[in-house]
């Protein structure tokens, strides 16, 4: 479901590696330990649990995940429309969440520009007025100047020769470009889309997709909430959100069969550990007990020679999972794997209860894990024999 979602890179725009944000952030947007909690008649609800995200400069990401899994809640978390329970929301240099309603007003009247599914033009504005209408707002440039850029910017979308229409007169997928020059309007680095094109047909969706892609390549961040997994596949990241909680992305990579529902189970299950470099994390020979996914780092996979020392047989990097060929055989260890020596490495580990769960929950997964399995073995096996 998820392959090939993880492995294109834009080129960014990345802050240097020995400077920071006044608070410390190395990149534009970071959310640190967000959570966020509705009160509701049930009970309380929590919509974001715990969430961790680092987006940087010229970054093209896609939201992805189930209605109510907590999208559009991170959404407004980074736009300040709404604010964290507790933790922190870093854009730049502000503290996005220490900010009051009248600072907030004006920081994301600059700072970030939100396109909406529903595009949420004003019905007795022209569409002109309609891009002028955050200038006005946050007194940026002078009159003459907010209408020459907005003109600037409905040429930019191809919507100049419309601009004195109302929005009643023209398509959804016209009214969608406009909303995209509204907020490209005061020049914000940052650019939130909702579902930008949930309501268009594939071909408008398409062309609205390219537009966005040619903003990012002029350097604005994008952050998207689709559920088109065809343009998930295009942007520079994805990061998929399952009841509240980010899936890591490896996990996902390693994991390509399964749906939202039992990605987000994985992540409710596993315990995430780290292992220092060279730090053993299956002895060879011991009762098979985890399953490991390398979600930062890389591992070596090694077994005893019969006159002492080690024959290295694999070599596992971030994405790649381990400790499957004796859970499937309910049996021993049939080699050792170490932490990498050069970096060491972070893992998330489901028991064998777990896995042997999750294996019965999705048979692509299962078919992938067993082939996988016989590949290592045999590849075990030869190396053990060539060293003879």
């Amino acid at each position: 479901m998820f392959k090939g979602w993880f492995r294109r890179r834009a080129t960014v725009t990345a802050t240097p590696s020995n400077s920071t944000y006044r608070h410390g952030n190395d990149t534009l947007i970071e959310l640190r330990n967000v959570t966020k909690v509705f009160e509701t008649a049930a009970g309380p609800f929590t919509a974001l649990d715990n969430i961790m995200l680092n987006v940087d400069r010229g970054e093209f990401v896609a939201i992805i995940g189930k209605s109510g899994s907590g999208k559009s809640t991170l959404m407004n978390m980074i736009s300040g429309i709404d604010r964290p329970t507790s933790g922190e929301v870093f854009i730049g240099d502000t503290a996005v969440h220490t900010l009051n309603e009248s600072e907030m007003a004006v920081w994301r009247g600059r700072n970030v520009g939100i396109v909406f599914q529903f595009f949420q033009l004003l019905p007795a504005l022209s569409l002109v007025e309609n891009v002028m209408l955050p200038m006005d707002f946050c007194n940026m440039f002078t009159p003459r100047e907010r209408r020459e850029r907005a003109m600037m910017l409905l040429d930019q979308v191809g919507m100049a020769d419309q601009a004195h229409k109302l929005p009643s007169a023209i398509s959804g997928g016209q009214q969608q470009r406009v909303a995209i020059a509204r907020a490209l309007a005061n020049d914000p680095p940052i650019i939130l889309a909702d579902e930008p094109t949930g309501n268009l047909d594939s071909k408008t969706a398409q062309q609205v997709f390219t537009l966005f892609e040619k903003l990012v390549d002029q350097g604005k961040t994008i952050l998207m909430v689709t559920h088109d997994s065809d343009m998930a596949r295009r942007v520079s990241r994805a990061v998929i959100i399952a009841d509240g909680r980010i899936v890591n992305e490896y996990v996902a990579q390693a994991l390509p069969a399964l749906t939202l529902d039992q990605l987000g189970w994985v992540m409710r299950h596993a315990d995430i550990r780290t292992y220092a470099p060279g730090a053993v994390i299956i002895e060879q020979g011991s009762q098979a007990d985890n399953f490991y996914i390398i979600t930062s780092g890389d591992v070596e996979v090694f077994i005893e020679h019969p006159d002492g020392g080690e024959i290295i047989v694999n070599h596992l990097s971030t994405g790649s999972y381990f400790g499957e060929i004796g859970l499937l055989r309910q049996g021993r260890r049939t080699a050792g794997v170490r932490a990498g020596f050069a970096t060491g490495c972070e893992v998330a580990v489901l028991d064998q209860h777990e896995f042997h769960t999750l294996l019965a929950e999705s048979e692509a997964t299962r078919n992938t894990i067993e082939r996988v399995a016989r590949e290592r073995h045999s590849q075990t096996q030869a190396a053990a024999h060539d060293d003879m």
